[in-house]
């Protein structure tokens, strides 16, 4: 497994990872060894690499976040090159950011699957969301610069979009609701499993503390990527400090000073991180960045969402949640003390949102989860080895 040292990118296959462990695979999981815990937390072995990519401030255009992407990906290749040569796998999984890993099965003849995390392409993404990145300033540096990198490696697939963006095989541990033009989705090559949750993202996992009794509780988070919002955090203490019959956990994120929130009201409880699915389980309201992680947590738990998005696919998330019947959309812009409040009241109040997320909260267990994304990885593993132990044409 290759990923990225985020862990928004890393959490959602996380469960898939222990699951195939379990099951007697001998899994080495290629990462910054910033995220080691959490590799070697579900028995997989870290194969570690240096990475360039940073924990915060990332790039707000597409393409400088695309461009960081590649450069990560250049430097990343050599670094897996020698590891995976000698001990090569029977198949490699990866992240949306797993470049590196497809050049390695290219160019060795070795299976790739891809674990999406996000929403994946559809049957005219190209010409409807393609053609729109293509038009930004710096594409076509970008493009350039792909195309030499893809042809110096051997790779066989020599277009960025291509090779990016359209993997042979990809299991998508996001739900099926959640994909834009799910209809126009290629059933062959992308599998839906649904939100792939485990031990740690049970009720269990975090304890209802005696103040929130006797109210509903409201989670707030905006993940961890984009949480240097002071003034958006200020602006929900104002709003939903002292609510009656309401009790708040806040996540700001290790951006934010707390010193500068100033006084934080008795019913709400601030964090740096908090165990989301986990308070989800409780939740009766959920304020989201609508990024893919928080959205379909969310959707799992069957929670009513007040989605504010911050950046990157967020924006796409949040009209989906709405477009679903389970969301209201704040702009960041918008959220002032008393439009959150009467969002937060709007869809939490609604029966019609509650309807709406027990039939998508079936709908998502019925995809399978952990336990069908670790049968579909299985069923691409070879059959056979040879005898030299690389992977043979049937292989395992």
């Amino acid at each position: 497994m290759l990923s990225i040292p985020a862990v928004s990118h890393v959490y959602p296959h996380l469960e898939v990872i222990r699951e195939l462990v379990r099951r007697g695979h001998r899994v080495s999981y290629a990462n910054d060894p910033r995220v080691a815990d959490l590799v070697t937390g579900t028995g997989a072995a870290l194969v570690p690499y240096t990475s360039i990519l940073p924990e915060a401030d990332w790039p707000e255009s597409p393409i400088a976040a695309m461009d960081l992407f590649l450069d990560e990906a250049i430097q990343v290749l050599p670094q897996l090159h020698a590891h995976f040569t000698a001990d090569r796998p029977d198949l490699y999984l990866s992240d949306i950011a797993g470049a590196p890993f497809r050049v390695l099965a290219e160019t060795q003849g070795v299976g790739l699957v891809q674990l999406s995390p996000a929403s994946v392409a559809w049957e005219g993404y190209e010409d409807e969301v393609g053609a729109w990145l293509h038009a930004q300033p710096g594409a076509d540096a970008y493009q350039a610069k792909a195309r030499r990198w893809l042809a110096e490696t051997g790779a066989t697939t020599t277009d960025p979009d291509t090779f990016l963006g359209r993997p042979d095989r990809s299991i998508a541990v996001i739900p099926r609701a959640m994909q834009p033009h799910a209809d126009r989705v290629d059933p062959i090559r992308y599998s839906f499993v649904g939100a792939c949750l485990g031990a740690r993202d049970t009720a269990d996992a975090w304890e209802r503390p005696a103040a929130a009794d006797g109210r509903r509780l409201l989670l707030i988070s905006l993940g961890s990527a984009f949480t240097d919002q002071s003034e958006f955090y200020r602006a929900c203490l104002a709003a939903f400090g002292d609510l009656p019959d309401w009790y708040v956990v806040l996540q700001i994120g290790k951006q934010t000073d707390p010193a500068l929130l100033g006084e934080i009201p008795d019913n709400v409880e601030l964090h740096s991180w908090v165990p989301q699915p986990a308070i989800l389980a409780h939740a009766d309201a959920f304020i989201t960045h609508a990024g893919m992680g928080g959205a379909k947590e969310g959707l799992r738990q069957g929670v009513p969402m007040v989605a504010v998005p911050q950046a990157a696919d967020q924006f796409m998330n949040a009209d989906r949640l709405v477009a679903l019947g389970v969301a209201r959309r704040l702009d960041a812009d918008d959220a002032s003390p008393l439009s959150l409040r009467t969002a937060l009241l709007a869809v939490a109040d609604d029966p019609g949102v509650r309807e709406r997320l027990t039939a998508l909260r079936d709908e998502a267990q019925r995809e399978g989860g952990t336990s069908r994304a670790a049968d579909l990885v299985e069923a691409e593993l070879p059959r056979t080895r040879a005898a030299d132990g690389t992977p043979g044409p049937t292989g395992t």
